[in-house]
């Protein structure tokens, strides 16, 4: 008895201890003046509250869940996952250069790299980084090393290199958002709050994000449900990388199976599909990557003081991943959208994905194959023709003729389709 005494005393403190313990999570409300500081009896501080939907990330107790959970007005409650960089010759593979030579490098167009930050004193980056925001504390300066490979890899000039190792859009104006910290991880509320910013207060045109989550998802995480909105509510090109999970099947994570975005894989320079590249399909049955695009050995600047892959160069290393496949996209994209300001998020990604090559790979490898930057650009540009008018009818028509009998079998109804007959 003494001993099933003192356990259940012990099981008491724990479950006192669990009720003070502090769970980070996502809650999203049915309408938008409603915050989990109104409807809990504690009120705890929301430590980012978002616009493109009615949610907030907070420190919350288990019991504090359950009261949550009560609420009617409270539509999701999501944990605040934690997220990673996707590490593990490209551009005239894709054909970039052919672009370049018809005057689109991707001048003008806002593009952000929600990642662990940039070294703005990188040449490739000279007089186009447009604003830097920190959302894990300190600056805006990448310790790690992964932003400012993959933003080389999207827009990097190659003045360091004296023009040997350009990105794929090198006039692109850069928006930084440093959500992740120098060990390349974070939470989802922080990429939310960088895209956020990015959005909303930036107004850019694309956003790269070569990070995720690790568990396969059905897009309704709470990460996925934002950039769907940034693609739906604010038109913005999302390019999200698919994972380095692969070889193995639903390996997607969040935010690479939300609907909207371009959600893209690595290929190698011989088409093959890296090992690395998390294949589809989605949790609940969709086809993922949508497309690949080079993400093996693919050199890029070096962030100074940073260890990221092999030092190829001065100021230049090389690295592996699907977050370098994804910056050639984000960097199509640019020069897309700088040949044809009028595309839509939607269109951008339709023609994206219509300007492939099929390397031979399964769909949840290769979604529709790896991306032509010059047949994406060339789709860009082509307009899409007005639909013909209705014919006016004919005030006082004169009948037809009987029609001549249709010979019987198949080639009368081919001949019938051909002449148009009923």
């Amino acid at each position: 008895m003494a001993v099933a005494k003192i356990a259940s005393e012990l099981q008491n403190q724990m479950n006192i201890m669990a009720n003070h313990i502090t769970i980070p999570v996502i809650v999203r409300h049915k309408h938008d003046r409603i915050s989990a500081e109104a409807v809990l009896t504690r009120s705890p501080v929301a430590e980012c509250k978002f616009k493109l939907f009615p949610a907030e990330a907070v420190q919350v107790t288990s019991a504090e869940i359950d009261e949550l959970s009560r609420q009617e007005d409270v539509e999701y409650i999501w944990p605040d996952l934690p997220v990673k960089a996707w590490l593990n010759t490209s551009v005239p593979k894709i054909s970039a250069p052919q672009v370049w030579s018809r005057g689109f490098k991707g001048k003008g167009i806002k593009l952000a790299v929600i990642d662990t930050g940039i070294d703005d004193t990188h040449p490739d980056f000279a007089g186009r980084i447009k604003a830097m925001e920190s959302f894990v504390g300190g600056t805006a300066r990448d310790d790690n090393g992964h932003g400012s490979h993959v933003a080389g890899i999207a827009a990097g000039s190659g003045a360091k290199s004296n023009g040997k190792y350009v990105g794929v859009a090198p006039e692109a104006d850069l928006y930084i958002a440093k959500v992740l910290t120098a060990n390349g991880g974070g939470s989802m509320s922080g990429v939310m709050a960088g895209i956020e910013w990015a959005v909303l207060e930036q107004r850019v045109q694309i956003i790269n994000l070569s990070l995720g989550g690790d568990s396969s998802c059905d897009g309704t995480d709470a990460l996925s449900v934002l950039v769907d909105e940034a693609v739906l509510q604010a038109g913005v090109v999302v390019c999200v990388a698919a994972g380095n999970a692969g070889p193995t099947s639903r390996t997607i994570g969040p935010p690479g199976c939300a609907r909207y975005v371009i959600t893209v894989g690595a290929s190698d320079d011989s088409d093959r599909i890296a090992t690395f590249s998390s294949r589809g399909p989605t949790a609940d049955g969709r086809i993922k990557p949508d497309l690949v695009l080079p993400g093996v050995g693919i050199v890029a600047p070096q962030a100074v003081g940073t260890r990221l892959g092999a030092v190829i160069a001065d100021g230049y290393v090389a690295a592996d991943g699907t977050s370098m496949a994804t910056p050639h996209a984000a960097g199509v994209a640019a020069l897309m959208l700088e040949a044809n300001p009028r595309l839509t998020a939607e269109e951008v990604k339709n023609r994206m994905v219509a300007a492939t090559i099929n390397i031979g790979a399964l769909p949840n490898e290769q979604g529709s194959g790896r991306v032509d930057a010059l047949q994406a650009y060339l789709k860009a540009i082509a307009e899409t023709p007005e639909p013909d008018p209705e014919p006016t009818p004919d005030p006082d028509p004169i009948p037809d003729p009987t029609p001549t009998p249709e010979p019987a079998g198949c080639l009368g109804g081919m001949m019938a389709s051909i002449l148009g007959r009923k």
